[in-house]
Formats: C-alpha cells, sequence, structure tokens
C-alpha cells in the first residue's frame, strides 16, 4: 500500500485520469481516493494496512482533504471521475479501469482488485 504523490495527484488532474504507469503499477491496481475523517476509510485502511504483499496487486491512496490541492482535486474526482463520496476506488487490470466502488468490505475489495466479479 503506497500514498499517491502530489505530483502523481496533479498529474491526474491535469489529464483526466491517473497515469498509465500507476495503472499499470501491477496486474490489479486500486487507487483509493478519500478524506482523513471518514469512519468507513478508517476501517478499510485498517484491513489493507494488513493484506499481504502480493505479486501482481497494488494499492495506492491519498487523503486529499490534508493536502495543498484539496479543492482542484476534490473537483477533478467528483465532476471528472463522477464520484462525491468517500472513500472512493477506482480498480484497474491491465491498465484499464474495471470497476469503482465505495466503502466495501476485505473480501469484496479483494474481488474487484483481482478482477472476479
Amino acid at each position: 500500500m503506497r500514498r499517491l504523490t502530489r505530483d502523481e495527484c496533479l498529474a491526474a488532474v491535469g489529464a483526466g485520469e491517473f497515469a498509465p504507469e500507476l495503472l499499470r503499477a501491477a496486474e490489479g491496481v486500486a487507487i483509493v481516493l478519500t478524506q482523513s475523517w471518514c469512519p468507513q476509510w478508517a476501517w478499510m485502511r485498517s484491513y489493507l494496512a494488513e493484506l499481504p504483499s502480493e505479486p501482481g496487486l497494488e494499492v495506492l491512496w491519498v487523503e486529499y482533504n490534508l493536502e495543498d490541492f484539496f479543492e482542484p482535486f476534490m473537483r477533478f474526482k467528483e465532476t471528472v471521475l463522477g464520484n462525491d463520496q468517500v472513500p472512493y476506488v477506482r480498480y484497474y487490470r491491465g491498465g484499464a479501469l474495471s470497476a469503482e466502488s465505495n466503502f466495501i468490505d476485505k473480501g469484496g475489495f479483494l474481488r474487484l482488485l483481482s478482477g472476479r466479479r
């Protein structure tokens, strides 16, 4: 599990999507866009932090309310990506968007991350 950098987030705002190298960092990539105060994120973060590192799966996240790019990133998330809830998770398989969710339990998260529905 790795926190997205400022540059990675601002590049996504400018391009309308996260960079291909992030989306292809592994066969299955989940990007969690959230705010630090969200109790559902706290619960998800606890199970994500305990996941064993698995080859082919990568989890990236940002608590954008704590960043100096909060306003433009929130507009991007809500208007371009079309989701105004937190946490918001985008799942990619082979670099292509394969699923989206908001708050989700561990089993559901792993199913979507691994490409199973």
